[in-house]
């Protein structure tokens, strides 16, 4: 098999505020496999929280293409990703989750059928899910004018940064969307900004503006803490931070209302699958997260989409111009392609502008 590798800048089409910082783009690493005229593609973004730049990731998926070079099928190829087997156990989870993409996609275009029924998907019709869509920390004003537009558009879940310095922010913020969107479902998102005993005292005021469910409100590493907080909470509380691994995820299984899986935090399709049946009738339920990415990178987890509760993928929605198209959003609703593989192809204008290799710069949000 041939692989060959691309790094591109993701640029946002405006900052995105979030507790920890802000994030204005994102270097991402494209690695392609190539077997028997067939093309695989899967995608590793740059995070600084999870401590990894562009140059890391193309180092690693260079050894992952050696590894690849074992095996005579992409097929084989992806068993062995599957049962750990071919990548060293210390490698980062987005590494693997791209690689496995990429073999997905290509053992999906061999075979002629999408991922989503290469995975056993119960049904024959293709994913779909109505989206969660960011609106980061600003001002109250920006945030009803966003929501408004947003819901217009035809979105019908929006999540709210939360976790300013000053909680009434927050607070405000979450009322002005409220006011400009007022059949919308709200999620709260203070990416771990509060101690659980701020938790306490704040969410039953975001329960009274109509929020449906907060996602890690409390600083992550305190998981005892945050199940404590959620069997007393005014709001459903889905873990993030403190839910990366399946371990992690059994250990808050019936413990949280929910668990948000990432497929780079967990280590792709495969893992979030047996997150998924570790949560199975414990009383948590799955919600589908992201990172900043293109089509590329959502792709996979959009295959997964009929299996969640709660779906946030709108990742690719935040840039100035995906490089990638596919799984739409636009409308508020994604959807897994029908077509072979991950289903999505290059968009001629990002495929011009993501030339040449660029050097990493940290982002503060997962």
């Amino acid at each position: 098999m041939k692989t060959t590798l691309r790094t591109a800048r993701l640029r946002l089409a405006e900052p995105l505020r979030i507790s920890r910082g802000v994030m204005d783009a994102r270097d991402a690493v494209w690695l392609s496999v190539e077997h028997g005229g067939a093309r695989g593609f899967g995608e590793a973004v740059a995070s600084a929280y999870y401590g990894l730049d562009a140059g890391a990731i193309r180092r690693l998926m260079c050894h992952a293409a050696v590894e690849l070079g074992r095996f005579t099928t992409p097929e084989s190829a992806l068993e062995a990703v599957q049962e750990e087997a071919l990548l060293p156990r210390d490698t980062p989870p987005a590494v693997t989750a791209a690689v496995e993409a990429a073999l997905l996609d290509l053992a999906g275009k061999r075979a002629g059928l999408p991922v989503h029924r290469l995975l056993g998907s119960g049904s024959t019709a293709a994913p779909a899910a109505h989206t969660a869509r960011t609106i980061g920390i600003t001002s109250p004003v920006r945030a009803a004018l966003t929501a408004r537009c947003l819901t217009d558009a035809g979105f019908t879940v929006l999540k709210i940064k939360g976790g300013s310095p000053d909680p009434a922010d927050d607070i405000e913020r979450v009322r002005a969307v409220r006011q400009a969107a007022p059949h919308a479902r709200l999620l709260l998102d203070p990416n771990g900004a509060w101690t659980v005993a701020r938790a306490r005292k704040l969410l039953p005021r975001f329960a009274a503006l109509g929020v449906a469910a907060v996602e890690q409100p409390t600083l992550p590493g305190d998981p005892e803490g945050l199940a404590r907080l959620a069997e007393a909470s005014a709001l459903p509380v889905i873990a993030d931070e403190d839910a990366a691994s399946l371990e992690d995820a059994r250990r808050l299984a019936g413990r949280v209302q929910g668990v948000n899986v990432k497929l780079a935090k967990c280590g792709g399709v495969h893992a979030a699958l047996r997150i998924a049946d570790a949560l199975a009738g414990s009383g948590t339920d799955l919600m589908l997260g992201c990172l900043t990415a293109s089509s590329l990178g959502l792709a996979p987890a959009v295959h997964l989409a009929d299996r969640a509760r709660w779906t946030d993928l709108d990742g690719h929605l935040l840039l100035a111009h995906d490089p990638w198209t596919g799984i739409g959003g636009e409308d508020g609703t994604v959807r897994a392609p029908a077509a072979p593989g991950l289903g999505v192809r290059p968009a001629a204008q990002g495929t011009r502008a993501a030339q040449g290799t660029r050097a990493a710069q940290g982002d503060p949000a997962p």
